[in-house]
């Protein structure tokens, strides 16, 4: 297979763009005829010659200016035009294709969803509908009919307005739709279907009234309620925050069961993956509330920072997208717990976006060159882009931050723009110089912060020496010295803060390293201080100072950054894995320090201070969160102590865990901080007490007793972990209680594949075969596929290979039908450098017998070859 590269450095204005365009749908899942008429404009005057993309549908007919028209040639990926010399300005072509949703299982273009229709243009799905100028950088004003089926689908929806509807004969009906806004193909939009409907409105603060509809399947309107909450939040919030107001008189939402992402933020018109619309007590766990919070907040959120601006290439995808990601995660911590959402989002960085960079698919946020687009819908991408947004912020300050978002709004709104023009309007809004901060958008790789100090018992002066390296990537070997901002405190050993004293002036808790070493000095500090590093993780870096025990001691008790609290005790947690770890390879005892049990205690003693915060410090790293501490991945080691450690921590707190376990009475399920808070304490609780001789008793009875999913399911992880006695009892309850809904079924799935059993890959095989187990559905693939694959690192890396040969059947049979799913779930595999030799050759030859597939798509070679080839 040859796949064609792009280049960023190749980006040139089209000759061509489209200036208005009208589809009419005939839809029929079998059968669907589309007549796009587009209104062309020419922009370079000597080009005669027009490249549209087009692909997997049939092509029917074109006209040009209103007649038959041949000049053209076709290939699978295109058409191009050769045009009459006359038509110098304007001109309008006629085309008509024919498409088959039915059969679509890619999940992009126009597809069947259940027994609805959909789209899913982003990045290049417009062209499976029609032949098009399909880039982010030709803005138009679209203007749809549909005609369908009344009975079959009575709702029929695209962006923008409706401007007109009617009956047409043999049982069929229209609606016309209108979107004022130009914009790209990527976020056009189309729904039909029988769906229930939630109506609500919001008042802008301008005074202008704006429908809201959440459209989901029939029956599931009891489940609807907490998103349509979650958008008029975001709607409020962004005005008060950002200043920005929403545009058009309606706002839809469309929940649909097979969708390849998460959500989809097309103008007027969103489309959600339904696991992030769905929710109410029975079937949504506390977690899947703040995520259906946040998901709805950042497609909302998406209408200015990617909408009304929108990106003028693939390339500067992180424009949208990381800023989008911040901007949803102020959101989350404004109206819920600031901490919480903080540590959250690091944690999935450090496992998630620091495993990325060390992988062969290692880029920048603003990549240089792509294969297959899709691909670039990534960690670094999303979760990185947003550090890098984060950083500006941190460097200027809220208000000046604000101001510089204002001046980027109001350069580019109705324009495709770049990363450039962002941190442009950044640097002259504040006046701060961001020259060397740009680096951050073109480097890849995780840098590393070497951090070491001295302390003058004679001057009271104390100094932070700070180095700073990128290690070379697989995409980039030369690496520079980047901005980094590093927030600081000092403590003295009573955990008391030391003011930042520098000649007598109070200096910036925020350090600016700026070279390859520097030194920061500190006046009139009278003994020698706790340094707390990286405070709120002020940049995505990993951090290398010694720490003693004691040191992270003080810090978990007394510093007031939770970040730093909670990073304190992942430094003792990781410590105690690594000896223990070395004392397993060597074959001697395992120990636990005597310190950190007295520190856990300690910290669960005090909960009522803190009880979100106990909860994070309480919770040890999942072992793929500790294998991100080596180089190597030892993944039976890992596992073994890692349950060495929760065993060990549960023996030795028993009492005081079953104390605080039964002083937290909960007698009615609500979605506020405080409750969630004390519910996450009483399940690590429940979690800690199941490895204890009482744990099939309290597993069981919190199970028989729980009134919500959050409960129900605590009790069901912990049965599963601890291998409890009761477990295949509840799992079987569960099941006979939510087989019929997939997405309550999808954390039982994830819960069978993450089994600590020997035998799980014969379990995750049998349940392929399972009626609530949909191949086709993506979400049943994550739940299943995915989490055995990403979540149990023993059996997928067992070393008779047995796992990687499992995952490589399964992707051979997906890069048939859904690629992009296929290239997410290979992303294990291709991170063989991180194994022992016996793993590496496994996984190589997975990977060799995957590269060896006919007709290989786009998604998974690219990812396959740089693998092999890195």
């Amino acid at each position: 297979m040859h796949a064609k590269a792009k280049y960023r450095k190749d980006y040139k204005t089209p000759d061509f763009t489209a200036t208005d365009i009208f589809l009419d749908f005939q839809l029929d899942p079998q059968h669907t005829v589309v007549t796009a008429k587009t209104r062309f404009q020419r922009l370079n005057s000597e080009s005669t010659t027009l490249r549209l993309d087009g692909h997997s549908f049939q092509f029917a007919s074109i006209k040009f200016n209103g007649s038959d028209f041949s000049a053209y040639k076709q290939d699978g990926e295109s058409l191009t035009l050769t045009l009459p010399e006359e038509s110098a300005g304007d001109f309008e072509l006629e085309i008509v294709t024919i498409l088959v949703p039915a059969e679509n299982t890619s999940l992009q273009g126009l597809y069947q969803s259940g027994e609805g229709i959909c789209t899913q243009c982003e990045a290049e799905g417009f062209r499976q509908i029609t032949y098009s100028l399909d880039r982010p950088d030709v803005l138009a004003r679209y203007q749809v009919k549909i005609t369908a089926d009344k009975t079959r689908y009575p709702i029929l929806l695209s962006n923008g307005n409706r401007i007109a509807s009617g009956e047409s004969d043999k049982g069929q009906h229209w609606v016309e739709w209108q979107d004022p806004f130009p914009k790209p193909s990527y976020l056009f939009a189309l729904v039909a279907g029988d769906f229930d409907v939630l109506h609500d409105e919001f008042t802008t603060r301008s005074g202008r009234k704006v429908a809201l509809e959440l459209y989901v399947d029939r029956g599931n309107l009891n489940r609807a309620d907490w998103a349509m909450q979650s958008l008029k939040k975001a709607m409020k919030w962004d005005e008060e925050r950002f200043g920005l107001e929403y545009d058009l008189d309606i706002y839809m939402i469309v929940a649909v069961d097979f969708f390849n992402m998460g959500a989809m933020e097309n103008k007027g018109l969103n489309i959600f993956n339904s696991k992030y619309v769905l929710a109410n007590a029975q079937t949504a766990t506390d977690e899947d509330y703040l995520a259906i919070e946040s998901v709805i907040g950042h497609e909302y959120f998406h209408n200015w920072t990617g909408n009304r601006v929108t990106c003028r290439d693939w390339f500067q995808l992180s424009l949208k997208e990381g800023l989008t990601v911040f901007r949803d995660q102020e959101f989350s911590s404004d109206t819920g717990s600031r901490a919480v959402n903080r540590i959250n989002n690091v944690k999935f960085l450090r496992t998630a976006q620091f495993a990325e960079d060390a992988s062969p698919m290692s880029h920048p946020i603003r990549p240089e060159k792509v294969l297959e687009m899709n691909n670039f819908y990534t960690m670094t991408i999303y979760e990185k882009g947003a550090e890098v947004i984060r950083m500006m912020h941190t460097l200027l300050g809220e208000k000046r931050f604000q101001q510089g978002m204002q001046l980027y709004i109001a350069e580019n709104d109705g324009k495709a723009a770049t990363c450039e023009d962002f941190v442009s309007a950044m640097e002259r809004a504040s006046g701060v110089d961001l020259t060397q901060f740009r680096r951050w958008y073109s480097q890849s790789g995780t840098p590393k912060l070497t951090i070491s100090d001295s302390y003058d018992e004679k001057k009271h002066t104390y100094q932070l020496i700070v180095s700073q390296l990128t290690p070379p990537t697989a995409d980039q070997m030369d690496k520079v010295n980047l901005h980094i901002p590093l927030k600081i405190a000092l403590y003295d050993k009573n955990g008391i803060p030391i003011t930042l004293l520098n000649n007598g002036d109070v200096v910036s808790d925020v350090l600016n390293v700026t070279q390859k070493k520097q030194v920061f000095e500190f006046h009139s500090v009278s003994s020698r201080p706790v340094p707390a590093l990286l405070c709120d993780f002020s940049a995505p870096v990993k951090l290398d100072y010694h720490y003693s025990t004691e040191q992270l001691i003080t810090l978990l008790k007394f510093a007031q950054n939770e970040f730093v609290r909670w990073d304190a005790m992942q430094m003792l947690f990781a410590a105690e894995l690594r000896r223990n770890l070395t004392a397993s390879q060597q074959g001697e005892e395992l120990t636990f320090s005597a310190e950190i049990l007295t520190a856990l205690s300690h910290v669960l003693a005090n909960y009522k201070e803190n009880v979100e915060l106990t909860t994070l410090i309480l919770t040890l790293p999942k072992e793929t969160e500790f294998a991100e501490l080596f180089k190597t991945i030892d993944p039976d080691g890992i596992v073994a102590v890692r349950d060495f450690m929760q065993r060990t921590i549960a023996e030795n707190l028993r009492a005081q865990l079953l104390e605080t376990y039964n002083a937290i009475q909960q007698e009615e399920y609500r979605i506020d901080i405080l409750d969630i808070a004390l519910r996450s304490l009483k399940n690590i609780c429940l979690q800690y007490l199941a490895f204890t001789e009482t744990g099939n008793l309290i597993v069981n009875k919190h199970y028989l007793h729980a009134n919500n999913m959050t409960d129900t399911l605590a009790a069901l992880t912990a049965a599963t972990k601890a291998q409890l006695g009761c477990r295949e009892n509840l799992l079987r309850d569960f099941e006979e209680k939510w087989q019929h809904d997939g997405l309550v079924m999808d954390k039982w799935f994830a819960l069978q594949a993450t089994r600590p059993d020997s035998n799980v890959l014969e379990l995750v095989q049998h349940l392929m075969l399972h009626p609530s187990f949909n191949f086709n559905n993506p979400n049943r693939l994550r739940a299943l596929v995915a989490s055995f694959a990403n979540q149990n690192l023993k059996a997928f890396h067992a070393a008779n290979g047995s796992g990687y040969r499992f995952l490589t059947d399964i992707l051979i049979k997906l890069n048939e039908t859904n690629p992009q799913v296929a290239a997410r779930l290979v992303e294990p595999l291709i991170r063989f450098n991180r194994y022992d030799s016996q793993r590496q050759t496994l996984m190589k030859r997975a990977l060799e017998r995957l590269s060896e597939v006919e007709d290989l798509s786009k998604d998974l070679y690219e990812k396959i070859d740089k693998a092999l080839n890195a």
